[in-house]
């Protein structure tokens, strides 16, 4: 006989649902909200709405009974600490169900299933998660400039080198000095064959005088 049992099974076996239902509930209060299907956020819906019924005493009683059912301190701690004082004038109906539409996967009807009264939780959460992933882009962008400095730095230590290998080398002022010197040697030169040329036309001039020829 199923006198009063209203609970739908959603496919699973007993063990299998509640373990369902705990975790979908503390993910709703960790975070304000949670997408599933629309049974199971109905099933969800009236799972959590009566732990938060019961946080409303915050006795040690409801404390243990919430942590049998949602099975982790922090969890209940939030469910206590932070959901309930919230709900301390309100006589029910602490959540909300948002229907979205079949899913394009199996056709399956999704809803949202949110707390009433954290929306401003959930924004506030949304622009953290928004500043984190900037922070972590920057990061990024350091990482890689820093990876990139010793490279370049690397590129003009080469390039230094090879400065000083030319600078080495013949520069512009030796290469000037080397030509002068040459155009020095050419001079001598020419100056000596002109001499020699001299030389030898006085000679045969004396010879001349001397034999007459």
């Amino acid at each position: 006989m199923r006198h009063r049992n209203s609970v739908k099974k959603l496919g699973r076996t007993a063990a299998h649902r509640k373990a369902m239902l705990a975790n979908l509930s503390g993910a709703l209060f960790e975070r304000k909200h949670i997408m599933t299907t629309e049974a199971k956020a109905k099933e969800t819906r009236r799972f959590s709405e009566r732990l938060i019924t019961m946080a409303r005493k915050d006795t040690i009683h409801a404390r243990r009974t919430a942590l049998a059912k949602l099975r982790h301190k922090r969890i209940v701690k939030i469910l206590f600490d932070e959901i309930a004082p919230e709900y301390r004038d309100r006589p029910g109906g602490y959540t909300r169900v948002i229907k979205l539409g079949q899913r394009a996967g199996d056709g399956s009807r999704m809803a949202i299933l949110e707390l009433v009264g954290f929306e401003a939780a959930s924004k506030k959460k949304k622009a953290k998660d928004k500043e984190k992933e900037a922070a972590s882009e920057q990061k990024k962008k350091k990482k890689t400039r820093e990876k990139e400095q010793p490279a370049a730095e690397t590129d003009s230590g080469k390039k230094q080198d090879a400065g000083i290998a030319v600078a080495s080398g013949p520069g512009k002022e030796e290469s000037k000095k080397t030509g002068s010197e040459k155009k020095k040697k050419e001079l001598k030169k020419s100056r000596k064959a002109e001499e020699k040329e001299t030389e030898s036309k006085e000679t045969t001039k004396t010879r001349k005088k001397k034999f007459g020829k």
